[in-house]
């Protein structure tokens, strides 16, 4: 059939040029994907191996360098430094003879290409069939975000071998010809790591018992030849630490995300913590099993090992952070039905494996359980709870899709692209808010770097900019701020009103028209969120480009700093806003910013007059409130006007004009259609 096809008629000119130009733009896109992680891989070469001796691969040199546990006469398991298996330190202990300079690159070279070996392996299992493009983006996809996430930088950094038994898992599952090579591979990998005992299992529910039978034989081989070799250590290893508990630190340490170390965390020990934590071990094994083995059925078997993988943290006496790869395997899995619902479990998975916890979750106390148990959540979510398509279901290739407004006519030629049309239904809101935390945070960190992270960094050039706003304001006679500040300092319910105003109504505002909008106009809604994310991208530039000193950190003007008191100007103390944000962000002023968004976007869409009389009012009294305390100049002011300018104009360029629809019941209507269409297919 296809030399048929290949014989008929010639393709019209037009018609190639039309087939090509796509693949030309995703072979341009496949290339810089690889080209991404080159740099990634550069990068945590040179972080690694630029980092001064006995301060990197710290686990490596604790076993095999010159004063390592494999060189000593006494248990390995002594210091409870050596957190590996017995087995695990028989196969160490050749590297104990190697140069400590070649072993550091020799390790760290080879531990990339173990990285880049797993994405290739994940890649090439992805359910079939796979288009063309995912065929393409995939390994380079897979790859990079290993190299991102959290288990693969603490193991480069420690200097760890987690990446071995994953690896040589999905060889066993994925490569390897034969059952018993198969099993062979999957029982080395349990010698190395215990937990994963749990893939034998797998393989006997799933028809593969010869690859069981060999995968449990080799686990029984090894261990039992690193028993004869080393009894006394396999003895304290498999009978006093009951494999592994205590090795590496303390079990109910934040770092062990396994549940027996929440559950020490909740207070629970002695024999009801025991007791407590074998019931819900095997629960979550039997469960776990049992969906990986109708994945397994349903032609998804790189999500049946990843959820295994998952059910071996959790059960797991200790799972500290560079052995968590699996939970980030787990992102191949579908849940949703809607286009909107799809990308909420894949993104919930990357950030909570490449960001740290204190990153995803506000410092709150009340938080401070939840973000302990982050990882350990999602592996065990991704163990027994999440929905997972299986592919037999309608939606599992079609979910049902998101409704958009008619295209307008275009100003330009290739805008807006269509994957930037104006949707009309809300997005899911677990993912806005997963994007919003993850879009603060980022914000956060960037803002805090652009003076190298402290108060006193970069202060001489901060002034030396601050002369230069207040110099172009007197040019423009705008100087006012010496003058409003010292009036309303002397008057005190004025000056108490703007420090209230200037603290509370910052982030509360945004927030608030925000969710009015989610939940009343889901069609204005992100057109209005992308336009302040894209002021806030380009603000941060200006806090990154130009550092500035607000007025209160002008020390020989005479500012009265109404909110903080009187401070000493080369070490300030602004409680904990002195080492979580940078003070010299003054240009352009996202108070002012942010405040000038909530104006527009209720002058816009309120119904009422004297609604948009408030809305107007709020960035009025914002702008002063920044004035008067002396946390901002004039023309700081200006500059939130201009990048929130920017923001409206980008979104007009980029998505095409407002969509004519307004209020709820209008916005709602397409999106009972989209589910209406998507049901009569």
């Amino acid at each position: 059939m296809t030399n048929a096809e290949r014989g008929g008629r010639p393709t019209e000119a037009f018609g190639a040029t039309a087939v090509g130009r796509p693949h030309a733009r995703l072979r341009m896109v496949c290339l810089g994907l690889w080209l991404i992680v080159a740099v990634l891989a550069a990068r945590q070469v040179t972080v690694v191996l630029g980092t001064p001796r006995g301060e990197r691969l710290t686990a490596l040199e604790t076993w095999v360098g010159p004063n390592g546990v494999l060189h000593v006469n006494g248990s390995l398991y002594d210091s409870t430094r050596f957190t590996g298996t017995p087995f695990n330190g028989l196969v160490l202990k050749p590297l104990t003879r190697s140069a400590e300079q070649a072993l550091g690159w020799g390790w760290t070279f080879g531990t990339l290409l173990l990285v880049a070996a797993l994405g290739l392996i994940a890649a090439r299992a992805l359910p079939q069939p796979i288009g063309r493009r995912t065929a393409l983006l995939a390994a380079p996809v897979a790859i990079g975000l290993l190299m991102l996430s959290l288990p693969v930088r603490n193991t480069l950094w420690l200097g760890q071998t987690s990446i071995i038994p994953v690896l040589l898992v999905l060889l066993g599952c994925f490569v390897a010809h034969g059952q018993r090579t198969s099993g062979l591979l999957i029982g080395v990998a349990a010698a190395l790591q215990p937990t994963l005992l749990l893939f034998t299992p797998l393989l006997w529910c799933t028809g593969r018992r010869h690859a069981a039978l060999s995968g449990g034989v080799t686990f029984a081989a090894c261990t039992g030849l690193a028993w004869a070799a080393m009894p006394h250590d396999s003895s304290v290893y498999w009978v006093h630490h009951l494999a592994g508990v205590g090795l590496g630190g303390r079990a109910d340490d934040l770092g062990n995300q396994s549940l027996h170390g929440a559950l020490l965390r909740l207070g629970l020990n002695g024999p009801l913590e025991v007791a407590l934590l074998l019931v819900l071990g095997v629960a979550v094994a039997v469960l776990a099993l049992r969906r990986a083995v109708r994945y397994f059925g349903d032609g998804q078997l790189l999500l049946a090992v990843a959820i295994t993988g998952c059910a071996a943290i959790v059960v797991s006496p200790t799972a500290w952070q560079h052995q968590l790869l699996w939970v980030l395997l787990a992102v191949v899995g579908r849940a949703g039905r809607r286009a909107r619902d799809r990308y909420v479990w894949p993104v919930a998975v990357v950030l909570v494996m490449t960001l740290p916890t204190r990153l995803l979750l506000p410092d709150m106390a009340a938080l401070d359980p939840l973000r302990a148990e982050l990882v350990l959540l999602a592996a065990l979510a991704a163990a027994v709870a999440v929905p997972f398509l299986s592919r037999a279901s309608p939606y599992y290739q079609s979910p049902t899709p998101t409704a958009y407004a008619p295209a307008a006519p275009a100003r330009f030629r290739h805008l807006p692209p269509p994957f930037l049309r104006r949707a009309l239904t809300r997005p899911n809101l677990l993912l806005e808010l997963l994007l919003l935390r993850a879009a603060y945070a980022a914000y956060s960190q960037v803002r805090l770097a652009a003076t190298g992270g402290s108060i006193s960094a970069g202060r001489a050039e901060a002034e030396e900019h601050a002369w230069q706003i207040l110099g172009l304001e007197r040019a423009l006679h705008i100087d006012i701020e010496h003058w409003a500040n010292h009036a309303v300092a002397r008057t005190g319910w004025l000056r108490d009103f703007s420090d209230f105003y200037y603290e509370s109504f910052h982030f509360v505002v945004p927030l608030a028209v925000l969710a009015v909008l989610y939940w009343r106009r889901p069609a204005d809604y992100r057109w209005a969120r992308s336009a302040i994310g894209f002021a806030t991208l380009l603000a941060l530039a200006g806090f990154w480009l130009y550092p500035l000193a607000p007025p209160r950190l002008m020390p020989t003007l005479g500012f009265v700093d109404t909110v903080h008191g009187v401070q000493d100007f080369s070490q300030p103390d602004y409680g904990t806003l002195t080492d979580i944000t940078n003070q010299y962000a003054a240009m352009p002023s996202l108070h002012f910013g942010w405040s000038l968004w909530c104006g527009v976007v209720i002058a816009m869409l309120a119904s009422r007059w004297w609604i948009k009389v408030l809305g107007l009012v709020h960035p009025l009294l914002t702008g002063s409130a920044i004035v008067v305390t002396a946390n901002h100049w004039v023309l700081d002011a200006v500059g939130g006007a201009v990048v929130v300018g920017a923001g409206f104009g980008l979104v007009h360029v980029l998505t095409g004009p407002r969509p004519a629809v307004a209020g709820r019941a209008a916005a709602g209507a397409p999106e009972k259609a989209g589910r209406s269409v998507s049901a009569g297919r």
